[in-house]
């Protein structure tokens, strides 16, 4: 077994992984609603996260609370209409966060080369065919 280097206490705590956004359903959020800048109807972001209209009006306000989203209410067509969008604030805390997932899969894919040769990596990184 590995051992790691004298000064390396905290190496895989990874502080960057926003709790807030760590969570399934959010991080399903934030991803849709990064993928389309402009925001998107609440049925629409109920549908691409496979959520309840309780489940997502939940998360939302959290991710509201923490300024990450952005939410207005307005009318159409005689309906209401809830419309969502990451917030500048939200769009960073997102990008920091995949940026720290990102070293996770790196770190994971090193330390099982290193301690158990190139074949148990497959999966954890793209292959270059």
């Amino acid at each position: 077994m590995a051992t790691e280097p004298r000064g390396s206490e905290g190496r895989f705590a990874y502080e960057g992984l926003d709790r807030v956004i760590h969570e399934r359903a959010r991080l399903s959020v934030l991803t849709s609603l990064v993928s389309n800048p402009k925001g998107l109807i609440f049925n629409d972001l109920k549908q691409l996260c496979s959520l309840t209209d309780g489940n997502l009006s939940r998360h939302l306000s959290v991710l509201e609370a923490e300024n990450m989203v952005e939410i207005t209410k307005g009318v159409e067509h005689n309906r209401p209409q809830t419309f969502c969008r990451i917030t500048r604030e939200g769009r960073e805390r997102f990008l920091e966060y995949l940026s720290t997932l990102e070293q996770v899969v790196k770190d994971a894919a090193r330390v099982s080369k290193d301690e158990h040769g190139a074949g148990l990596t497959r999966g954890l990184l793209p292959s270059k065919a």
